[in-house]
């Protein structure tokens, strides 16, 4: 238990200090996006923007997936915009980890792979993404997680 705190806290200060070094993206209302994910796994996601075309996300969520546990997530991504009439969209890839909090924990390497499209005149966003994981603690096991989500740039 003792570790899983450890680990947490790491987590948490790095999401900390990515925070705090967000640069404004361009184009946008905020840097800054928080909303939810429903899919595989369910909670909330927050999203900093560092460039108009790279971003870190993060997902604290709960994996319904065996007995459930807690699902932990962050994510470097790029964007590439694509050209089209009306609001902004974007094909997304990148690299991550995840940690899942249960009975057996673990920690593994997420490819998150996906579509955002920022709704024009608000303040909103939506996604959807695939993202297949190779967990490497304890054991390596390989799973796919994904989404729908909408996101409020605060």
């Amino acid at each position: 238990m003792k570790s899983k705190l450890s680990v947490l806290t790491v987590l948490l200060t790095l999401s900390f200090f990515i925070a705090a070094s967000v640069a404004e993206a361009q184009n946008r209302h905020s840097s800054t996006e928080l909303g939810i994910i429903l899919g595989e796994p369910t909670g909330l996601s927050l999203k900093l923007w560092q460039s108009n075309n790279t971003a870190f996300d993060a997902g604290f969520a709960w994996s319904f997936g065996g007995n459930g546990a807690l699902h932990i997530h962050a994510d470097y991504l790029r964007h590439s915009w694509l050209d089209i009439n009306n609001g902004d969209l974007a094909l997304y890839y990148g690299l991550g980890g995840r940690l899942l909090l249960r009975d057996d924990p673990r920690v593994g390497a997420r490819i998150p792979v996906g579509m955002q499209y920022i709704i024009p005149d608000t303040r909103l966003s939506v996604f959807f993404e695939v993202a297949p994981l190779l967990d490497l603690v304890p054991a390596t096991s390989f799973e796919v997680n994904g989404g729908l989500g909408i996101r409020l740039f605060i």
